[in-house]
């Protein structure tokens, strides 16, 4: 079966303990909605850097990148019908792409 890449880019900053808490609770229960497609959860991702031609940038870039997962799907539109309930819509988005495995 297929592996997609969710790549998070964008999402609000969390500036208490109680709004971390709802967020986290967010993440969980669409976590677990969709749980016998995860292979990998991911992680959030924090500081990062763009290495283009033309330099580096030490922000990111200009859409930075958040977090990512990695799910199995029958094929994309699965797995974008599975990503359009993710927490960060709204606030962000979520980039999805299909992993072309083989080996060097």
């Amino acid at each position: 079966m297929p592996h997609f890449l969710f790549a998070y880019h964008g999402g609000k900053m969390l500036e208490t303990e109680a709004e971390t808490e709802v967020e986290i609770a967010r993440w969980q229960g669409w976590f677990d909605n969709i749980s016998a497609a995860i292979v990998d959860p991911g992680n959030p991702i924090g500081e990062a850097r763009t290495v283009s031609d033309t330099g580096i940038v030490d922000d990111g870039g200009p859409n930075p990148l958040s977090g990512y997962s990695i799910v199995i799907a029958d094929d994309i539109d699965a797995a974008v019908a599975m990503a359009r309930d993710c927490p960060i819509i709204g606030s962000g988005t979520v980039e999805v792409a299909e992993i072309y495995e083989f080996t060097m």
